[in-house]
């Protein structure tokens, strides 16, 4: 999780309703393709499961530390978005957060509505960049380490930007706020330098296994344009 209990308290919290709202809102459209144009619902579901199941696995399993304002996580958002599409690892994310609420840290619960902003509405940054800088002739499995760095930095800055905003908002513009963001951000953004390394290796497996291709495991776009 992301924003620790107190860092925003009081009526405050009720803004994080509103934007949660809207970042479930942002991840019903972004599932859209896959339920309309890549595989329909059972693929929806079998993503979502396995994106679900990898979020859980990466929030109890990997590393994370306390820094600053928040923890430092591998989140491998990208990785997700690479896999199984944007909308699949929206629900993965989404599900995966709410999972270890649900079962490990319930004292995270009433941050669940900015914890899920702070991880889907960099998703949907992430999916509007994919489009602009990956040529639609181009299979996921062959994307190069620039794209995929330049998905890793929109993903993972725009969780400490998120993370930024909810501290500032919590807690106002204190040096200690600000020393605070700016810890969290230095440490946050190494995960950038690694994260693509992951990405290229997923899908260098990926394309190993090619009985994937066509199953609604993973989307379509990984093995064909």
């Amino acid at each position: 999780m992301h924003i620790e209990p107190g860092l925003v308290d009081g009526t405050k919290i009720a803004l994080s309703y509103a934007t949660a709202a809207a970042s479930l809102g942002l991840a019903a459209k972004m599932s859209l393709n896959t339920l309309f144009r890549d595989g329909g619902s059972a693929a929806l579901m079998a993503r979502g499961i396995l994106a679900t199941a990898l979020v859980f696995s990466f929030f109890e399993i990997l590393p994370h530390h306390p820094v600053g304002v928040s923890e430092v996580h591998f989140i491998l958002g990208s990785t997700l978005f690479l896999v199984f599409g944007a909308g699949p690892a929206a629900l993965g994310l989404a599900g995966g957060l709410l999972l270890q609420g649900l079962f490990f840290a319930p004292f995270d619960l009433p941050q669940y509505g900015m914890n899920v902003t702070t991880l889907l509405v960099p998703l949907f940054a992430v999916a509007a960049l994919a489009k602009r800088i990956i040529p639609e002739n181009t299979a996921y499995v062959d994307v190069t380490y620039a794209q995929t760095l330049a998905l890793s930095t929109a993903y993972q800055g725009g969780v400490v930007a998120w993370v930024a905003f909810w501290a500032v908002y919590g807690q106002g513009f204190g040096a200690e706020t600000l020393s605070s963001i700016s810890t969290f951000g230095a440490a946050y953004m190494l995960v950038v330098l690694g994260e693509p390394l992951v990405d290229l290796a997923v899908l260098a497996g990926a394309k190993t296994l090619s009985g994937l291709k066509g199953t609604p495991l993973v989307q379509s776009r990984v093995y064909s344009a």
